[in-house]
C-alpha cells in the first residue's frame, strides 16, 4: 500500500526567499540616481536677478557670490564683509583653481558695490567672472 503522507514528506521542498540580489539591485539604484542627479549651489539668500536678453546658462560655477538689495555679501551660505571678498575668493581658487566666479546681484543692489566685488575677485585671481542675470519672462 501507498503511504501518502511518507510521499509529501519526501517531495515538500523548502522554499528560501534570497533577497541578496534585491538589495544589491536597490543600492545599485540609489547609486546611480546619487551619480546622476544634479545638485544646484545658491548662495544662501534671496536674490531678485535682473533681466537680460542675452543671458546665457553657465553650468559649471563653482563660485557664488550674492549681493542682495540691502548690500550685504554673501558667499556660501553666510555674509562676510566687503573686505573678506578677496580672501575667501581666493581660498576658493586654491582649492578648486579652474573655477569660475558667478555674481548674483540684486537688481535693487548698488552698481558700486558690485563693482568692488568683481575687482576683489579679479585681484584675487579669477579669471573667468561673470554676473548672473535671468532671461525676460516674454521670451
Amino acid at each position: 500500500m501507498l503511504n501518502i503522507s511518507a510521499t509529501r514528506r519526501a517531495n515538500r521542498h523548502t522554499l528560501e526567499l534570497n533577497i541578496a540580489p534585491l538589495i544589491d539591485m536597490v543600492f545599485i539604484l540609489l547609486i546611480f540616481f546619487l551619480v546622476t542627479t544634479s545638485f544646484t549651489k545658491e548662495t544662501g539668500v534671496e536674490i531678485s536677478r535682473p533681466a537680460a536678453a542675452t543671458a546665457v546658462s553657465k553650468t559649471n560655477a563653482t563660485i557664488l557670490i550674492g549681493v542682495t538689495k540691502e548690500d550685504t555679501i554673501h558667499l556660501d551660505h553666510r555674509q562676510i564683509d566687503i573686505r573678506a571678498v578677496r580672501v575667501n575668493v581666493e581660498r576658493a581658487l586654491a582649492e578648486t583653481p579652474e573655477g569660475q566666479v558667478v555674481i548674483v546681484a540684486d537688481k535693487e543692489s548698488l552698481t558700486g558695490l558690485v563693482i568692488t566685488v568683481m575687482d576683489d575677485c579679479k585681484l584675487a585671481g579669477a579669471q573667468n567672472i561673470s554676473i548672473a542675470a535671468s532671461l525676460p519672462k516674454d521670451r
